[in-house]
């Protein structure tokens, strides 16, 4: 017999698949429609995640996927509002939110370890948030970043599927790239400051070598490189795209990655 988190789970899944659907069905319809289902995936996965977290913060490979969830949803609403041609980019971001959503269904009732920790709770709360922003902002520069390899890709071979229709053109998409990193290598850099503030204030330590730090800073590198490519000599398209993809996966390593090796493979 399924618990209450479950039929959440099942509910917040079910209400992203309205907006996949419209995103590929009607690309150029009405944004009131988008609107609504926008709605619709955000409210499902919000409730999930207030219900998970009600009690303070997990730490288990389900619940940090539906908090990455709700996060990148609720970035995504001003992304979809402000840019040119934002409301496209749900085309390829809801489908790969459905992955993750699968996966914490999946593994909703995975035992987790307790969150423990000596720091202020200021400084673990502000980290916490710049952390999930993070990823939530880098997964919308990396969905942006594989339109514009998609849209490259197709001017080259001159021919047209029906992702070139249900994502942003080109240079909309190049646009949001761009901006997008931006504002990912500030949030990045701030996290980890943050991390360090964190690390200091339970072990007296400013710098500890793990695994999710060395990624972290990884990325945070390869978003500045890339930052720095395209103002110096201009890098767009298919070679940006990649880069702003090594550097998402890096940081998926680093955070949803870590997570499901400590909580689901090694328990």
């Amino acid at each position: 017999m399924m618990d209450t988190m479950s039929y959440l789970s099942i509910s917040a899944l079910l209400g992203l698949l309205p907006s996949v659907v419209y995103a590929y069905r009607a690309p150029h319809g009405t944004k009131t429609l988008f609107w609504i289902f926008m709605v619709v995936a955000i409210s499902g996965t919000g409730v999930l995640t207030a219900s998970a977290f009600s009690e303070g913060w997990r730490t288990g490979f389900a619940p940090t996927l539906w908090a990455t969830i709700t996060a990148t949803l609720l970035i995504y609403l001003p992304v979809a509002l402000c840019f040119r041609e934002g409301n496209k980019l749900a085309a390829g971001l809801l489908p790969y939110l459905i992955v993750l959503a699968v996966l914490a269904t999946i593994w909703q009732n995975q035992p987790e370890k307790p969150f423990l920790t000596d720091a202020p709770s200021i400084w673990v709360i502000l980290h916490i948030a710049f952390s999930v922003t993070t990823y939530a902002v880098l997964t919308l520069a990396a969905i942006a970043g594989f339109a514009a390899f998609i849209q490259e890709r197709s001017l080259k071979t001159k021919q047209q599927t029906f992702l070139n229709t249900a994502f942003p053109t080109l240079s909309a998409s190049e646009e949001m790239e761009a901006r997008l990193l931006q504002y990912c290598a500030v949030v990045l850099g701030v996290g980890l400051l943050t991390g360090i503030a964190v690390q200091f204030l339970q072990t007296g330590s400013v710098f500890e070598i793990s695994h999710k730090v060395l990624l972290s800073v990884i990325t945070f590198i390869i978003v500045l490189a890339l930052l720095i490519a395209r103002k110096v000599s201009g890098l767009r398209g298919q070679k940006a795209a990649r880069l702003a993809l090594l550097a998402y996966l890096m940081l998926t390593l680093a955070y949803p990655g870590v997570k499901f090796v400590t909580d689901v493979l090694v328990v």
